[in-house]
């Protein structure tokens, strides 16, 4: 028997796009990251065991009867060449007087006194939601419980870093904060998943999601609600993570797998008085404000690419590259010496393309002629290798698309790749990077990975509001 892929590929696309184009391009980004590309597969292909009981999988997650309900706009889909997504446009959704979105830093070493500062500077808005992002030179179970404690009345969550973004500028050792008035918030739940490799888990959330807020998540229309994801950034478990999430719903959750400060001992995430480790923390939020989504990433395609031959998946580890030991094949491409590959990785990562867009994954390091990667990679993939860019103009220019898109910006979350603040650092561009957002109430945190629809590397992934 063949075709039974591409039967699959189909009734999911159809099930869950319900002939919205913006979502079937999301859907397929699914697949593709689950290393299925539906451009290979037709009627005539051969049945893979393996490709099926992935397929199944995320048939069993929506069920038979698929979504109730068309999504009325795919929120999360990049729009190629741009950066910046379409804008939930639910007529519902409208800004009053009282929708207010402020933001907080402070650089204290104290934590009490640190604390204090961005209470203070919030003080005009009573939050129904504070989400913050704080350095390791803050005790985790210190600053998650006493976050919660300067604002009572408010669901509080947030993670570890590796460096602060705040409005207008860049820091280290820092709280940022970012504080939303009920209006603007919605309605909101906060969820833990506390063990990353356990599905069941993942499902349990997902459950007190729908008791919460009435209906299923497989329902729940992506332009209405919005997830963010914040996860343990050691654990290594993030593509499993999303891609489990990705199946139970269509709704886009963007986050950043925590940091600590590059020491790469241990990352924290919060919520609601409690620090986590090897765990991830869920919201999804039906705001008051219309909103969006960025996704840049500094890149140029260099007409060159890699497939995966031999890799282990656990380990993130790729030992052949067009059935050649890895950092062989990969110095060949980029035209070095062996030795000198592993200088290169900042510069010339290699991505998954996806309709046009980069999905990037870094290498992280050689060991043995294999390539080890932040981000994890499938046997079959066939990689482009890409080279930076400018990050400074590439992302004034997603801002300024995303500002178009929505009629104006009130705020940003901004997830930002740890290998791009080092870039960043070593060009002495911080400063003009932090300028960026100057104008724009802006929280956001340097990241060991980044989430938007799977787990990706050297990109920023923002959600943008209006």
């Amino acid at each position: 028997m063949a075709g039974k892929i591409r039967q699959l590929i189909d009734l999911i696309i159809d099930r869950k796009a319900k002939d919205n184009p913006m979502m079937e391009r999301v859907i397929k980004a699914k697949m593709i990251l689950k290393g299925i590309n539906p451009a290979r597969y037709t009627d005539q292909s051969e049945d893979v065991p393996a490709v099926i009981a992935q397929l199944e999988g995320m048939m069993d997650s929506f069920g038979a009867a698929g979504p109730s309900a068309a999504p009325a706009a795919a929120a999360g889909a990049t729009r190629p060449g741009t950066g910046a997504a379409s804008p939930s446009a639910a007529p519902a959704v409208q800004r009053s007087a009282n929708a207010r979105i402020k933001t907080a830093f402070s650089s204290n070493p104290f934590t009490p006194a640190c604390i204090g500062e961005i209470r203070a500077q919030l003080a005009a808005v009573e939050p129904a939601l504070v989400v913050f992002f704080a350095s390791t030179k803050h005790a985790p179970a210190v600053i998650s419980r006493q976050m919660q404690s300067a604002f009572p009345k408010a669901q509080v969550f947030g993670c570890s870093t590796a460096g602060e973004i705040a409005t207008g500028c860049m820091l280290t050792d820092s709280v940022v904060a970012m504080a939303f008035s009920a209006e603007a918030a919605g309605n909101c739940k906060i969820e833990v998943v506390e063990n990353l490799a356990r599905r069941d888990d993942i499902e349990k959330a997902c459950q007190n999601f729908e008791a919460h807020f009435g209906e299923p998540v497989a329902a729940m229309d992506p332009a209405r609600y919005v997830g963010i994801v914040l996860i343990d950034g050691l654990a290594g478990a993030e593509e499993r993570f999303m891609e489990s999430l990705g199946d139970l719903t269509n709704v886009n959750f963007i986050g950043g797998s925590a940091g600590d400060d590059l020491k790469f001992t241990n990352t924290q995430v919060y919520a609601q008085g409690k620090s986590y480790t090897g765990a991830a923390v869920l919201v999804l939020i039906k705001p008051g404000v219309k909103f969006s989504f960025i996704k840049t990433q500094s890149f140029r395609f260099l007409g060159k690419t890699l497939r995966v031959t031999k890799v282990s998946e656990t380990g993130r580890e790729v030992m052949e590259f067009n059935e050649k030991p890895a950092t062989q094949a990969y110095a060949e491409a980029i035209g070095v010496p062996v030795e000198e590959a592993s200088n290169r990785f900042m510069r010339n990562p290699v991505g998954l393309v996806i309709q046009g867009e980069p999905y990037v994954r870094s290498p992280q390091q050689v060991k043995e002629g294999s390539m080890h990667f932040y981000c994890g990679v499938k046997e079959g993939m066939k990689l482009s290798l890409l080279e930076s860019t400018d990050i400074i103009s590439d992302t004034r220019n997603a801002i300024a698309q995303a500002e178009k898109d929505l009629g104006g910006i009130s705020a940003i979350i901004d997830f930002d790749c740890i290998l791009r603040t080092l870039d960043l650092r070593q060009q002495n561009l911080t400063e003009d990077y932090g300028k960026l957002f100057a104008k724009i109430p802006t929280v956001g945190f340097s990241t060991y990975g980044e989430q938007y629809i799977g787990h990706i590397n050297q990109t920023a992934t923002m959600l943008v509001f209006g």
